[in-house]
């Protein structure tokens, strides 16, 4: 033995070669925290010392190689000054560095995944062979940094500028074959061979049939382009990649800019500019608003986690409704190796449903995702009836009628009659009580809401709704389901609009209110996007469709009449009388027109526009920010409101609920952590300025006494533990 550590271990594989095997006790996966890179670098410094080694393999014992670094880690290494975190990454640098100058060939075996720093301790070794499962990536975008141990600087000399920016960039994964293709992988072989693989490589470098010095030499020096190259390659990507960016997420960007800046110097040096470019993006609000969203992430894992112990086994399952929805979601559940029942009354609304369905998956054939074997098998999958009868055995029923209060009922009671006493019942509405649907049950304990968002295959949220009479082993096998179709569950409990459309209609209140004032719907949505919402409020009343919203709003203003009713709804009444339903007919606040492949492209409509000017003819005089906080503070109000009646259970949910299911700007964090940035006592005063205007605007009293102990909402967050 020649290191032995609790991450790494160090031993002679025979008499010439060493292995080093990542081995993180106590954990799943392999990351690297900051003992994992203290013991490396122990091991590395063994390793030189050892005359007798003449090759080096790095291995995992793990199903993975290296996730990564520790990202829990993240938020206290932010919090270090920019020369700190240059310090800190010129130290792990030196580490890698060690690697690669060992006077002896090394080579990376990646059996699994090997992401960011896992990846970039492979770049430093001469060679990489993967396992035909393996892949690796540099996704650190993803988190609003860049590479910052080494991989900006040896990827493009490995792969070339153009696929380097395209890997860095986008932050995705590649599998081995593409690894081989473009060059970041040497070979791919069955994972069982990946030592023998490696031990003849190094063996054949021993023998002098390979020049392992060459490996090194190239990744130690300038990119082999000329200015005239350099200057197109690196322009036409900025312009690129930023478009696809967007303002709001400036590592993509930066990460180029970086490429370029050291694309004319030797390893050591262009280290230098990786480190202070990564140092300077980990100070921005967006790298630790992303870091929070992917820790929020893990949160809602555990939670998730924590409902199995009281979950059943969902062999069977089935959707009773065979429209759009009950398409999509038994898309969701047969992709995902889940058998269905699709039941409905007649043949049109079956056909449908697998129209849906079949329609998902020819998309996916023709980009090249899925071949036509393994859309028949998805299909298969879904046994569309007209029997109740084929519901004897299902696990768990997803009613997806349509969304009327009384036909919900029948539907519920019928089908609780032709269910086995184990089976699940949900319903998947998006505005009506679950406490209320429950009084057509016999057996209330077995139900509780499944609040899918359109379209089900896209949209991660599934809202997982606890009725006041629904058991805890109903809502953990609901949750479990929802986990195994992929989705994220969240957990809330029963109140109108449940929590995401609940803390969305105060967000469209408060566009009905500027329209009332006379701002152009057309500003409105061009600010909101420019804030970071995928669609600005107008149109995104489209997309949602201006009857449902004309029926939620109603159920809102029932529900709570005191800061709800009569709040900015003269717009949506005015479309809703005009008929004026959004996309579903083609007429909403825009006109809609359909693209080559189908798809519905907003045209601006002059005579809509006119009308809504009609509503103010002395249009008010509004700043930008006005407008913002027009719409913002009410959703921020209601999502405080929330989590002071037990809505939802905590920040953490809340954001990560309204990230998933409605877009909200991840590199914002989500809304509690919006309010923090801002300042809990700022949006109470932004508040109190306006409340003169609407009720929409009253702050909760649990905001107020926050603002006055001077907390944050994941402050107490981590304070509760």
């Amino acid at each position: 033995m020649i290191y032995a550590g609790n991450a790494v271990q160090v031993v002679m594989h025979d008499e010439q070669i060493a292995k080093l095997t990542f081995d993180l006790v106590g954990e799943s996966v392999n990351k690297f925290n900051g003992a994992t890179l203290a013991e490396l670098g122990e091991a590395i410094a063994a390793i030189a010392a050892e005359e007798q080694i003449k090759g080096l393999m790095l291995s995992s014992a793990k199903s993975v190689f290296i996730v990564g670094a520790d990202i829990t880690e993240f938020l206290e290494f932010f919090q270090y000054s920019t020369e700190e975190l240059m310090a800190q990454n010129m130290r792990i640098n030196a580490m890698f560095n060690a690697i690669e100058d060992l006077p002896i060939p090394s080579v990376s075996l990646i059996n699994g995944m090997a992401f960011g720093g896992g990846f970039e301790v492979c770049l430093a070794t001469d060679y990489r062979i993967m396992s035909e499962q393996g892949s690796v990536a540099l996704p650190e975008v993803k988190l609003g940094i860049m590479p910052g141990w080494g991989g900006s600087v040896r990827l493009p000399r490995l792969i070339g500028i153009d696929n380097a920016i395209e890997w860095i960039c986008s932050g995705g994964t590649k599998k081995a074959a593409v690894a081989l293709k473009e060059g970041a992988a040497d070979a791919v072989v069955a994972e069982q061979d990946l030592v023998v693989a490696g031990i003849n490589l190094l063996e054949r470098c021993i023998a002098g049939e390979l020049d392992y010095q060459q490996r090194k030499v190239e990744k130690q020096s300038k990119l082999p382009l000329g200015p005239i190259e350099q200057m197109m390659a690196f322009e036409t990507a900025k312009g690129f990649v930023a478009g696809k960016a967007g303002p709001n997420y400036p590592a993509p960007v930066r990460a180029i800019k970086t490429i370029q800046k050291h694309a004319g110097m030797g390893r050591d040096k262009a280290q230098l500019v990786e480190a202070k470019a990564f140092a300077e993006l980990c100070k921005t609000d967006v790298a630790t608003n992303l870091v929070g969203i992917f820790l929020a992430d893990q949160y809602l894992k555990r939670t998730v986690k924590s409902h199995a112990g009281k979950a059943a086994k969902v062999k069977q399952a089935a959707v009773l409704g065979a429209g759009i929805m009950g398409g999509g979601i038994a898309y969701q559940s047969a992709s995902k190796g889940i058998p269905i029942v699709m039941k409905d009354i007649n043949d049109q609304a079956l056909q449908l449903g697998l129209d849906e369905a079949a329609n998902i998956l020819q998309k996916l054939v023709s980009r090249g995702r899925l071949d036509n074997r393994k859309m028949a098998k998805v299909l298969n999958q879904i046994r569309p009836t007209l029997s109740s009868a084929d519901l004897a055995n299902v696990d768990i029923v997803v009613e997806a009628v349509v969304e009327n209060s009384k036909i919900k009922s029948m539907v519920l009671a019928d089908v609780e009659q032709q269910v086995a006493e184990h089976t699940v019942i949900t319903s998947n509405t998006s505005t009506i009580s679950i406490n209320h649907l429950a009084k057509s049950l016999k057996d209330p304990s077995r139900f509780c809401g499944m609040h899918f968002f359109n379209p089900v295959h896209r949209m991660p949220l599934v809202e997982v709704i606890r009725g006041e009479n629904s058991s805890d082993e109903t809502v953990a096998t609901t949750v479990a389901y929802a986990n195994a179709m992929g989705k994220k569950p969240v957990v809330v409990n029963d109140c109108p609009g449940f929590y995401v459309n609940r803390v969305l209609f105060p967000y469209f209140g408060g566009f009905g209110l500027l329209v009332e004032k006379g701002i152009d719907i057309l500003r409105m949505d061009k600010i909101m996007e420019g804030f970071g919402w995928p669609m600005g409020p107008a149109y995104l009343l489209d997309v949602v469709g201006i009857d449902t919203a004309h029926h939620a709003q109603a159920v809102m203003a029932e529900g709570f009449p005191e800061r709800m009713a009569g709040q900015g709804e003269a717009v949506v009444s005015l479309m809703y009388e005009k008929q004026r339903f959004g996309q579903k007919n083609g007429a909403g606040f825009y006109q809609y027109e359909t693209d080559k492949k189908g798809r519905p492209v907003k045209v601006v409509d002059a005579d809509m526009l006119a009308s809504l000017s009609d509503l103010c003819p002395e249009p008010a005089v509004m700043e930008d920010q006005d407008i913002i906080d027009y719409m913002m503070l009410p959703l921020c109000l209601e999502v405080a409101r929330c989590l002071e009646e037990g809505i939802i259970a905590s920040p953490a949910e809340a954001d990560l609920a309204l990230v998933y299911g409605l877009g909200f700007p991840p590199f914002m964090g989500g809304a509690c952590k919006y309010m923090d940035t801002i300042g809990i006592a700022n949006i109470c005063e932004r508040a109190d300025a306006l409340v003169a205007q609407s009720p929409l605007y009253l702050v909760p009293e649990s905001m107020r006494a926050m603002a006055a102990a001077g907390e944050t909402y994941y402050g107490n967050m981590q304070a509760k533990g």
